[in-house]
């Protein structure tokens, strides 16, 4: 009888003493080498045998990458060795950026949290990343190290399908970093899972609201879509209706409508194709009336 877990295959564990260090190795064994931060993803896939790489190169503790701060001129910097507990209890991020952490303590289970990172969420580029939407939402970009030095990356064209980014061989992300805030910005973030706790995302909805005077409706209001197409998505058709028309409850239904539309969900055990587009109908009118009624 086949044993469906069969156990971690053997790799090496590699400890670069440099980003430098990481990025020429990582380059110099494409295909056979992978960063390694929390592991809560890498070692279930391969054990599963999905992810077969001879070398896990151990990035925490490399310059930058545990690194939390905030500064009010450039905005929050999330290392990508910082775990998502750690980020939630920031006073900064409860302060400025509560639905980061709204978002991350939907993830998995407490003791998860201890080694899974917002970086590695990303970095994934799984549809049901939890985390994602309040990254785009926010206007994220990543730091990433390679073979040529540190450069950014907007985080809006880094997904390229379900665990592709735009990520070269050798880069290596170093931060995540979130301008300032909006101001006076509200967000909401709601999963629907099979279960409360822990689970992934059946779809997952996603909404920043906040005043902007250069919009006709006198707001702006981002939305991001998880599990409902191959990369995060982003309804542009709900965004423009809600910045171009009164907001009212009718305005909301529309945009609500929109973002259904603009979805393109597949059937899995999870979930149907029809019950994900209309729930996210549903939960993206829900999140916008709630978002509205905090900022109106």
């Amino acid at each position: 009888m086949q044993n469906a877990h069969p156990g971690l295959p053997e790799f090496e564990y590699i400890k670069p003493a440099s980003l430098a260090d990481a990025s020429q190795f990582l380059e110099q064994h494409p295909g056979e080498a992978r960063p390694f931060l929390g592991g809560t993803d890498t070692f279930v896939r391969m054990r599963d045998g999905f992810w077969k790489e001879k070398y896990l190169v151990d990035i925490k503790g490399l310059d930058g990458t545990n690194e939390l701060s905030y500064d009010p001129a450039c905005g929050l910097t999330i290392g990508a060795a910082v775990n998502m507990n750690r980020v939630i209890a920031f006073p900064q991020v409860k302060r400025f950026y509560p639905l980061i952490a709204e978002a991350a303590s939907t993830v998995a289970s407490y003791q998860l949290r201890n080694r899974a990172t917002i970086a590695g969420n990303i970095c994934n580029a799984s549809p049901a990343g939890d985390t994602i939407g309040a990254c785009l939402a926010y206007g994220a970009n990543l730091r990433v190290h390679g073979t040529a030095g540190l450069y950014a990356a907007s985080l809006v064209n880094f997904f390229h399908g379900p665990g592709k980014t735009s990520l070269k061989r050798g880069d290596v992300v170093v931060a995540v970093q979130i301008p300032p805030a909006p101001l006076n910005s509200v967000g909401k973030y709601i999963k629907l899972g099979r279960n409360s706790v822990g689970d992934l995302a059946i779809i997952g909805v996603t909404v920043l609201g906040y005043p902007d005077n250069t919009a006709m409706s006198g707001f702006r209001f981002k939305i991001v879509l998880a599990s409902v197409a191959p990369v995060p998505l982003i309804p542009v058709k709900a965004e423009e209706i809600l910045a171009g028309q009164t907001i009212t409850e009718k305005t909301i239904d529309e945009a609500a409508l929109a973002a259904m539309d603009s979805a393109t969900p597949i059937d899995d055990v999870r979930g149907g194709a029809k019950y994900r587009k209309l729930m996210v109908r549903n939960l993206t009118r829900k999140a916008l009336s709630e978002v509205w009624e905090k900022i109106k």
